[in-house]
């Protein structure tokens, strides 16, 4: 049976690592991947196991607005938000066995072994850390093989570090020599991404990420020779530097009377049943939807007036880019290089709602690389958009990412990789 270790690094960008003479891992040469738009971890970690487009497979971002529970969603967990089959479905019938460790989306998939982050949040505020894993013991002996705990504030939140991934680098590669090790093994390393927002790629302290990264990737590419896997590595996004600032679509919709809060304690909370419009955003993208159809003209002359907002994209021309689906919005907003999109829609921080200043990852209605710093009171983060220094979404010239193989795969694009691994794997 072919064995495979598949690698996805968080923020690996192809000019950015040449910038610092990240030219091979393992002695295999850099090569440039065009990423799938929009460049986000979901939407990446959907068409690499699908082979689709984002049409195709549903995945437009991180977080979608479902219309029915007239509810936003982020991160959620459920592999059947992942439309389509995997590519790994033919490998898997003839016996062989799939592992997926910290991907997005992974509950209920179709593999063998996988493991998630699933923490319980308790009633007094707190929260118990902890992992879904499948076998149940699966968490516990990955635990042993990096010989430590996972340490889940140090994968996102203010102290999110690369030793979220060093500690992900060391259980897989440990991993790959017990007796039931998966033939086909996708992980997920996060740890370069969040100096590269905090900082920006220019900033030293990004330098010494993709260092620690780096050895990472080693170690990983080292543990698989020495277990008889193919290795293949590569890039998500690029991630590139903030210089217009963080733009807000619901804010302008609020004041244009086309979004509606509704008052709790002084708190402005979303009014989602009263609202003509509201704008889900992701890093540099963000769906809109219109709950009443005839605000849609409305509601896109007022977003194409912001500046820092490139495109509004209504469903016809979402097709062009291979994202018409209804969790693209029926308008897509597309930021100019160097603006990113942010969710607040309001002005007072008077007005912020409580999850505002926490981490919150499943609450708040959009992402929010602001979960990265501390706020002025160390017991909550920030609320200052203008900390934030780096950000990804855009695809084109110069955002490649990086690819690293073992195996003469085809690598232009990520769906060309995707189709390549599963022609291997037949």
């Amino acid at each position: 049976m072919k064995k495979l270790l598949v690698i996805q690094t968080a923020a690996l960008g192809y000019a950015f690592a040449a910038r610092h003479g990240l030219r091979a891992i393992g002695g295999l040469p850099a090569r440039a991947l065009q990423p799938v738009f929009p460049a986000l971890t979901c939407t990446a970690q959907a068409t690499l196991r699908t082979g689709l487009t984002p049409a195709e497979h549903g995945l437009v971002a991180n977080g979608f607005f479902d219309t029915t529970l007239r509810k936003a969603c982020f991160w959620e967990q459920s592999s059947a938000l992942v439309g389509g089959p995997r590519i790994w479905d033919a490998f898997r019938s003839r016996g062989g066995t799939v592992a997926l460790a910290f991907f997005q989306q992974s509950l209920g998939e179709r593999v063998d072994q996988l493991v998630s982050p699933a923490p319980i949040h308790t009633h007094g505020g707190g929260m118990i850390m902890g992992c879904y894993s499948r076998p149940a013991d699966f968490a516990a002996r990955l635990t042993q093989c990096a010989k430590r705990p996972f340490r889940l504030h140090q994968y996102w939140g203010p102290l999110a570090s690369v030793k979220s991934s060093d500690w992900i680098a060391d259980a897989v590669s440990a991993w790959l020599a017990a007796p039931d090790a998966p033939d086909l093994c996708f992980a997920y390393l996060p740890g370069l991404d969040y100096d590269l927002q905090r900082f920006g790629p220019d900033h030293p302290k990004a330098a010494r990420a993709l260092a620690a990264v780096v050895q990472e990737l080693e170690r990983l590419f080292a543990a698989a020779r020495a277990n008889g896997y193919e290795a293949v590595a590569f890039g998500d996004y690029a991630i590139t530097p903030v210089a217009r600032g963080a733009v807000f679509p619901n804010r302008a919709l609020r004041a244009a009377g086309l979004f509606a809060v509704r008052d709790v304690r002084g708190m402005a909370y979303p009014d989602y049943y009263q609202s003509a419009a509201f704008a889900v955003a992701d890093h540099q993208i963000a769906m809109v939807t219109c709950f009443d159809p005839a605000a849609r003209p409305r509601a896109a002359d007022v977003l194409r007036g912001l500046d820092g907002v490139a495109q509004v994209l209504d469903r016809s021309q979402q097709a062009a880019l291979g994202v018409d689906c209804p969790r693209a919005g029926d308008l897509l907003l597309v930021a100019r290089p160097g603006a990113w999109f942010a969710y607040p829609w309001w002005q007072s921080p008077r007005e912020a709602p409580d999850y505002a200043g926490h981490v919150d990852i499943h609450n708040k209605p959009g992402y929010d690389p602001c979960e990265l710093f501390f706020g002025r009171n160390p017991m909550r983060v920030s609320q200052d958009t203008s900390k934030v220094r780096g950000t990804h979404g855009l695809v084109g010239a110069g955002l490649e990412t990086a690819c690293f193989s073992t195996l003469p795969l085809k690598t232009d694009s990520l769906l060309e990789l995707a189709a390549s691994l599963r022609d291997w794997l037949q």
